[in-house]
């Protein structure tokens, strides 16, 4: 076992900024034309920010309410040991380490050196992967070190990349034309749907519930948690619209929905901005995917940490700094393996497959309250309202996203699935009859 634990050193502001920091990302600098595009109309594409950020709220009880009963770190590992279902608690973490979490910090890595090309031509090709591995080892020494200073910058970057998108907003309320929000006949044509809308922001939404993999780690949990979850899709909630609707006003429908770079084309339409546009929208992107990456060096090593701690693991991730207080080996072993991973190739197409499972599970964690009430040392501090009614919606939204993600590479995804059953299953078993056996001779 570790001869130090994790203690709870954050507080309500580190909480938000891991919550709203993972969750806007790179993808909204397209999303918004990809909204517009599916939702077929001005009003329905910002109806669709609307209500596909109130969906997330359902999603967001239910972390809150099991991060309250069980303010330990691991998020979804926790819920769906808690509840009995060890094996696919087990699934979840390997799926998580293997295939999900260091491939998307490589990602976002090579995502800011793409933009850091247009300033910086040369690092492009070798030098760019290096760079890439450069700005990992950086930010993984940052919270190798310190819980309460990575913290510290979390919130800082944030705020950063928060700034950008509420300058754009300022500006297109400035220059807002309603003129955008008549649809002329060439758009309107073509087919409407608020759900197509709806689906098209599920992917922008996602990220929220990833300050539950630190829960371990915040002071005062029962009122810390909650807040940062339900307030962080709030927040996001009316950026993403705020957004959307300023977008729409400053740039005609028909431009925006065939727009690849919604942001920066709505900049040009801004007097004095049309020959910038693409530079704000390149240093902001930098911004705003180094938040990311940084809440992801962060938080993602606890998952394994609290794996460890189970028996679940290798044993050394378990580990805790005796200065730092930090899982050091956990934060480590994942950025050298993120770090190998930016030297692969069509990496992000990877990710997506074994996206899918991670999904199906992330369901099934919600599910997990029916069992965990059911269970005497089910405490939680927090009691969401209607909780039957709010936990099948968060299911029901969930599937949403599961299911677009299964439309896109259904095959690939059950291949991912198989791949991470076969793969995972022996190992739990292995790992599971080893810690009985240790069990047993400490007990004898």
């Amino acid at each position: 076992m570790a001869s130090h634990t994790l203690t709870r050193k954050l507080g309500l502001w580190t909480a938000l900024a891991i919550a709203v920091g993972t969750t806007i990302g790179s993808g909204i600098f397209v999303s918004v034309g990809e909204v517009a595009n599916a939702s077929g109309t001005p009003t329905l594409s910002i109806w669709a920010w609307v209500i596909g950020g109130l969906m997330v709220i359902p999603q967001m009880m239910v972390f809150a309410e099991l991060s309250t009963a069980y303010p330990e770190n691991g998020s979804g590992y926790v819920y769906l040991n808690k509840a009995g279902w060890r094996p696919l608690a087990f699934l979840y973490g390997w799926a998580t380490f293997w295939a999900l979490d260091p491939p998307s910090i490589a990602i976002m890595a090579l995502a800011i050196v793409s933009y850091m090309t247009i300033f910086f031509p040369f690092f492009g090709g070798f030098a760019g992967k290096l760079l890439a591995v450069g700005l990992i080892t950086l930010l993984a020494s940052l919270h190798y070190r310190s819980v309460k200073e990575g913290g510290t910058f979390q919130v800082i970057i944030t705020i950063m990349k928060i700034i950008p998108f509420v300058v754009v907003i300022g500006l297109g309320l400035i220059y807002f034309n309603t003129d955008n929000f008549t649809v002329h006949s060439a758009v309107a044509s073509g087919s409407t749907s608020l759900l197509g809308g709806i689906s098209a922001t599920t992917w922008s939404y996602t990220g929220m519930a990833a300050v539950c993999f630190m829960a371990g780690e915040f002071k005062n949990p029962g009122k810390t948690l909650p807040k940062a979850l339900i307030g962080s899709a709030l927040i996001i909630t009316a950026l993403y619209t705020l957004l959307s609707i300023s977008i729409t006003g400053i740039m005609p429908f028909e431009e925006l929905i065939g727009s690849q770079a919604p942001v920066s084309d709505a900049l040009s339409y801004i007097p004095g901005f049309s020959d910038t546009a693409s530079i704000i929208v390149a240093l902001t992107a930098i911004i705003v995917i180094l938040g990311s990456l940084s809440s992801c060096i962060m938080y993602q090593p606890r998952l394994e940490y609290a794996m460890a701690r189970d028996g679940l693991f290798f044993k050394r991730f378990a580990h805790v700094h005796p200065k730092f207080e930090t899982p050091h080996f956990s934060i480590i072993v994942q950025v050298i393996y993120a770090c190998i991973l930016v030297f692969a190739a069509d990496l992000r197409t990877l990710l997506g497959y074994f996206t899918l499972i991670q999904l199906l599970i992330n369901m099934l964690t919600f599910a997990t309250i029916y069992k965990c009430r059911k269970r005497e040392d089910y405490k939680p501090m927090y009691r969401m309202p209607l909780w039957r009614v709010t936990t099948i919606l968060a299911i029901i939204s969930s599937g949403i996203l599961a299911w677009g993600t299964f439309e896109w590479a259904p095959v690939q995804g059950m291949i991912s699935g198989l791949i991470v059953v076969v793969t995972g299953l022996p190992v739990y078993f292995y790992w599971n009859k080893r810690n009985k056996n240790n069990q047993a001779i400490e007990n004898s």
